[in-house]
């Protein structure tokens, strides 16, 4: 990302931004037999898809839109390694499952933390925001953030 805020450890190759710069995409694996998608991309060589011997897979950008198929609002705090600044409160998130129509595969991660649980509908439209979270050592990590759709 051009802000110079590095992906989360072991996310570096789940993310990039999009054509020239603009926007901000998911990089599912695609098998270069079948077709069939993973997100995350699998980090052993297979096909996702028990049917199909294909071992290779190739970078292949989601959608940036979906479906909100379900959401839940975390209002406890989860127990360690659950990643948060050193002494800081813990502040209540929202999870989303969005259904990228294309793909028909549903995506998890969090929703932009300006928006409020009592603005989610399941079956509105959301899209794709990169987003920070800040890790229990106080560094910035760059992620993935649902929000609806304008």
């Amino acid at each position: 990302m051009t802000d110079g805020i590095p992906a989360a450890p072991g996310t570096d190759t789940w993310f990039r931004e999009g054509p020239d710069g603009f926007g901000f995409v998911l990089l599912a694996g695609r098998c270069t037999s079948c077709g069939a998608l993973s997100f995350p991309p699998r980090p052993v060589p297979g096909c996702p898809d028990p049917g199909c011997d294909g071992l290779e897979q190739r970078p292949h950008p989601l959608s940036t839109t979906g479906t909100l198929w379900s959401y839940t609002d975390a209002r406890y705090v989860p127990p360690p390694p659950y990643p948060r600044p050193p002494d800081t409160e813990f502040s209540p998130y929202a999870l989303a499952a969005v259904e990228l129509t294309a793909e028909q595969m549903i995506v998890l991660g969090q929703v932009a933390p300006d928006v409020p649980t009592s603005g989610l509908r399941v079956g509105m439209a959301m899209e794709l925001v990169p987003g920070v979270l800040v890790s229990g050592e106080g560094v910035a990590e760059r992620v993935w953030n649902w929000r609806p759709a304008a």
